[in-house]
């Protein structure tokens, strides 16, 4: 069938499944924007900025499992996108990002609005494409999506000049992919499993380490029965909150710079390391040379880049999760969980010496308390976004998570800025769940002009500000180790976040108390539009534990001993 490139795009899209596409129009892509404006296949969501579209794009991708899409113009509009792309390909989100570009023949010509932006993708994409004839466009959109959702997912980007979106060509779909360099290896070789087993077997003292890679392959409830039948405990990543309901006797919590004491100490007694979908990242493994020293190591994961990269791997094992944690569990009859009973409570007990917790205030309001407060009041009925700071560390350490894909966040790049965009993607993929987005009063003004696109879409974002007056984590750094010279990270020169949601068509509350906070919650629930709701917080609040840039994890700072009052 004859159609323009542009056609070919919006079919293309339509037969992958698409229901939702986040973009902004431009000049070089305009003619996908007409066809946009005739079709009825998917629902298109006008961003207020390139960057929200891509976190936005990621948020959906996050919580629904599906291919993110995202569709920009060329110059100015691919550069602010360019944040998003790179978040995504740490975080390894797949998404399919397309880009408008100039015409063929103003390709080099520094034409208006024109950029490299294959040249400048590259770095950060797991594939991109400069599309150069029509009747290339088909397989260019097919070889995407696949690369985005196969093997270690993450984002792909195809540019398209404006005079090929104008193109008559053929447009043929049904085409097999085939590359011949990208055949990800699914199946784990079987005789290292088997080593693997035997191995946890001989363990003593052996541990699960949970990453991101868990919820890309779809994995939670096969590790979770895993983790069951062997009566090993485990850890999970940042990227990993969920895989494990909070409640599981089996899970110690969190580990890394901000892990718990228990998570952080097992990880440094354990013999056995069995890593699942983890990259050894260095926010949790902290000195590499001290990291679970006395360990074996089994590293099971899609990507062999990835396998013994910055930790040598005894027991190396590519595949995908899914499949090698299935067959784990065929071979895992023998292993009997009572065998590590002196194991669990050795972790029990470093629980109970330093429990994750934190100072109580009648008088102020503590972030710790909001977090733990929306968990009691909305538990698994929410999905939590946020954005990068304090607040998400403490979101991390106590929110109550029950599933896979109830927590969103940026891990790698940590982007503030992220949090409000990708809430917002959240919400259109689950809009039976309510979206909150916990934020600071430094990251929520990044991306505050989506409040517009929240009240346009109807996308009631629950936007939760632990408004401390300060770029928090960066102050907590100047405090414990620039001997508090807080430079340049006073934030008390605020606008009034109630007007400003207001002045969007939003709702806006600023709470001192904590009858204050459950109204302003309840009611903001209840009215279903975007909201920012003020907390006012403890000023020097820090999160802890901690462990110092590139210390070791044994070696933690902790919450400091309440003092009695006389």
């Amino acid at each position: 069938m004859q159609m323009s490139g542009a056609q070919m795009v919006i079919e293309a899209l339509i037969a992958e499944g698409v229901d939702t596409v986040f973009g902004y129009p431009g000049g070089a892509i305009m003619n996908v924007y007409d066809e946009i404006y005739k079709q009825h296949g998917f629902k298109h969501i006008l961003t207020r900025h390139e960057q929200a579209a891509i976190h936005a794009a990621e948020g959906y991708s996050k919580a629904s499992g599906k291919v993110g899409v995202s569709i920009i113009t060329s110059g100015p509009g691919f550069t602010n996108a360019v944040t998003g792309l790179a978040d995504a390909y740490m975080d390894s989100v797949p998404l399919v990002v397309i880009s408008g570009q100039v015409p063929m023949s103003l390709i080099g010509t520094d034409a208006f609005q024109e950029i490299d932006a294959v040249g400048i993708s590259r770095p950060c994409t797991k594939h991109n494409y400069l599309v150069t004839d029509a009747k290339d466009l088909g397989r260019v959109l097919k070889e995407a999506f696949y690369i985005a959702r196969s093997g270690r997912p993450g984002p792909v980007h195809v540019d398209i000049p404006k005079d090929v979106t104008a193109q008559m060509a053929e447009f043929n779909y049904e085409v097999e992919v085939d590359l011949e360099t990208y055949k990800p290896h699914t199946k784990g070789n079987p005789r290292q499993i088997k080593k693997a087993m035997d191995v946890i077997l001989s363990s003593k003292r052996p541990i699960f380490y949970l990453g991101g890679g868990v919820i890309n392959s779809n994995a939670s409830s096969e590790v979770r029965e895993l983790i069951h039948r062997t009566g090993i405990p485990a850890v999970e990543t940042l990227m990993a909150r969920g895989v494990l309901s909070f409640d599981d006797e089996l899970l110690i919590s969190m580990l890394g710079m901000h892990g718990s004491y228990a998570a952080n100490m097992a990880m440094s007694e354990t013999d056995l390391v069995i890593a699942l979908g983890a990259r050894f990242d260095d926010r949790v493994t902290g000195k590499l040379s001290e990291f679970a020293k006395n360990a074996g190591v089994i590293h099971v994961d899609i990507d062999p880049a990835s396998v013994s990269k910055l930790v040598n791997a005894d027991y190396p094992i590519v595949g995908d999760i899914k499949n090698v944690v299935n067959e784990m569990l065929e071979l895992c009859s023998y292993i009997h969980p009572e065998t590590y009973e002196s194991w669990r409570e050795t972790i029990k007990n470093f629980d109970a010496l330093h429990p994750l917790t934190f100072h109580e205030d009648s008088e102020r309001l503590k972030p710790q308390w909001v977090v733990k407060r929306v968990g009691e009041l909305l538990g698994d009925s929410a999905n939590i976004s946020t954005d990068v700071g304090q607040h998400q560390m403490w979101a991390a350490q106590f929110y109550p998570f029950t599933r896979p894909r109830q927590w969103i966040t940026s891990g790698g790049l940590g982007t503030m800025g992220f949090g409000f965009p990708a809430a917002m993607g959240v919400k259109a993929a689950e809009p039976e769940k309510i979206s909150i987005n916990f934020t600071g009063d430094g990251s929520i003004l990044m991306n505050c002009q989506e409040l517009m696109t929240a009240v346009e879409k109807k996308l009631p974002v629950i936007n939760i500000i632990l408004n401390n007056n300060f770029l928090g984590m960066v102050r907590q750094w100047q405090t414990l180790f620039y001997d508090k010279r807080h430079s340049e990270t006073d934030l008390s020169v605020q606008p009034d976040f109630v007007k400003l949601s207001e002045a969007f068509g939003g709702i806006g509350y600023r709470v001192h108390t904590k009858e204050e906070f459950d109204a302003a919650l309840k009611e903001a629930v209840e009215k279903n539009i975007v909201t920012f709701i003020d907390v006012v917080v403890e000023r020097f609040e820090n999160v802890m534990p901690m462990v110092p840039s590139g210390g070791s994890l044994f070696n933690m700072m902790l919450l400091e001993k309440k003092k009695e009052k006389k």
